[in-house]
């Protein structure tokens, strides 16, 4: 039965009950962004007084002896509308674990399957069965369970089929039919194992249809993208300027249409950072720790990254840093014509540390043969040398095609490393481009997706550097930047309200 919250509306926040559905949290399973997003803000809602808990898969990486997880329902039948004889359902389990009561609760959806017998999160053909089995299993879960959320927040293609079911196939259900939902889109780009952007008109997903049946070839085709913006309440990206992009055609991925049809429910919240974990003044991960008022230790960050990677030892060379996955996403061509200039032309270094694509390794690692002590590379993830550089670095280059938020250039302004970025996504939210005169501004932007853009915006820094005194207030404005999850967690908060009113 929908609780006494729903029918009136929340009037305080303490009242709320949220669960998120999504396919990785950290530690328990975190491949990307997503799971760490995940991680801090349930923690930082849990602190505003919500009853915050999450649903995902028990992975087979999972380790039940160190998380101590508990059985809470056993032998839960999940329907797959297949009508074929001993196909009408998949059998879960659902466990639970909560470190501390501070800490949400969170229920792990087993099934030996779909989860268990698989050794990574991602990347199986079968990934849109094993995800409509967690949306499904979620809500045929809280039908039995004794605790039923006020609002239901998805994320990603993943968990879109969710609100979907909720709309159709629940929409009756005494106990579910009061739910809200929000879904939440970290990146459009990614939209399930099919190509959606490129169909015939006999396999594209109109959104509407009902959804198939768990076996169906036609599941694999469906876009529930589409069809978690389609029938949630309330639908979220993690930037404001995020928000806007996904209704252009540049940004759209093909779902802008939709997207201005239903703008009414569209909003951005900017992601966040746990400054708790990423504080320059107590991160053990460092050589020497600092803060604003001591910017001087962070110099000794600067020449360990320098010897760290081999290069040629000297406070006053600018080093140029980047981090993340190397790929188109990231702007990364835009380096092709301008870094060896740079180079050759300026006594600087650049560092960069991150895992991707064939064609950007072999342009770092020729830059590394040109430039032996001048660039340094470690092309794979690394969260201690990815601190290293956000600590030892003096520009921070992130230059990207689009950025539904970015993470790193609020970690590498948090540690003093100043941002070139490019004007789009969360970058424009949270980079507030430099102003000689007025002295203002915590980084150096461009609008143009383009080398030379991207190069002035660079060479806009290095000039910049020159200038200790007005170097050292320009880092103290990027460090004094607040990115905390509380900021963001009141907006879900206003977000949530807004979805029980409706």
């Amino acid at each position: 039965m929908a609780n006494n919250n729903q029918k009136k509306g929340n009037s305080s926040h303490k009242q709320l009950k949220v669960l998120f559905v999504v396919s990785e949290a950290y530690p328990y399973a975190s491949v990307g962004g997503l799971g760490m997003a995940i991680f801090s803000l349930t923690r930082a809602l849990k602190k505003e007084g919500l009853d915050v808990r999450i649903f995902m898969p028990k992975y087979g990486q999972i380790d039940e002896k160190k998380y101590r997880l508990k059985m809470l329902l056993e032998g839960l039948q999940v329907p797959t509308d297949d009508p074929a004889e001993g196909k009408e359902s998949l059998v879960c389990n659902v466990k639970q674990y909560a470190k501390r009561k501070s800490d949400p609760m969170v229920y792990f959806l087993e099934n030996m399957e779909y989860y268990e017998k698989r050794s990574n999160v991602y990347g199986y053909s079968d990934d849109p069965i094993r995800f409509v089995l967690l949306s499904r299993g979620a809500l045929e879960f809280l039908r039995q369970s004794d605790w039923v959320p006020d609002v239901i927040n998805c994320a990603d293609w993943h968990t879109g089929a969710l609100p979907n079911y909720l709309k159709t196939s629940y929409s009756n259900d005494p106990v579910l039919g009061g739910i809200k939902t929000v879904f939440s889109i970290h990146n459009l780009y990614h939209q399930g194992v099919f190509d959606h952007r490129f169909v015939s008109e006999l396999d594209a997903d109109d959104g509407r249809s009902p959804i198939a049946s768990f076996f169906a070839e036609r599941l694999l085709k469906q876009n529930f993208v589409k069809r978690g913006i389609l029938y949630s309440d309330l639908v979220n990206t993690v930037s404001e300027t995020y928000a806007k992009e996904i209704l252009t055609k540049e940004y759209g991925e093909g779902l802008e249409d939709l997207l201005q049809e239903v703008r009414t429910k569209v909003f951005g919240i900017l992601n966040g950072l746990d400054h708790k974990e990423l504080n320059p003044a107590t991160d053990p991960s460092l050589v020497k720790n600092f803060t604003i008022r001591n910017l001087k230790d962070r110099v000794e960050n600067k020449l360990h990254l320098q010897k760290e990677f081999n290069l040629d030892m000297g406070e006053d060379i600018p080093v140029l840093g980047m981090v993340g996955r190397l790929y188109e996403q990231k702007g990364i061509d835009l380096l092709f014509p301008i870094l060896e200039v740079l180079l050759a032309e300026h006594m600087i270094e650049f560092v960069v540390v991150g895992g991707g694509e064939p064609e950007y390794r072999t342009f770092f690692e020729e830059l590394n043969k040109k430039f032996p002590h001048r660039v340094g590379t470690h092309l794979m993830s690394d969260v201690t040398l990815a601190r290293h550089v956000f600590a030892g670095s003096d520009l921070f280059l992130m230059p990207s095609k689009f950025e539904p938020c970015g993470i790193t250039q609020m970690e590498a302004m948090r540690y003093g490393a100043i941002p070139v970025v490019r004007e789009t996504g969360g970058l424009a939210d949270t980079v507030e481009n430099f102003d000689p005169i007025r002295n203002t501004g915590t980084g150096f932007t461009f609008e143009e997706f383009h080398s030379y853009a991207f190069f002035g915006a660079i060479v806009r820094g290095l000039e910049t550097y020159k200038y200790k005194k007005t170097w050292e207030r320009l880092v103290r404005r990027a460090m004094k930047a607040d990115f905390s999850w509380n900021t963001s967690a009141k907006r879900y908060i206003e977000l949530y309200q807004r979805a029980c009113t409706l």
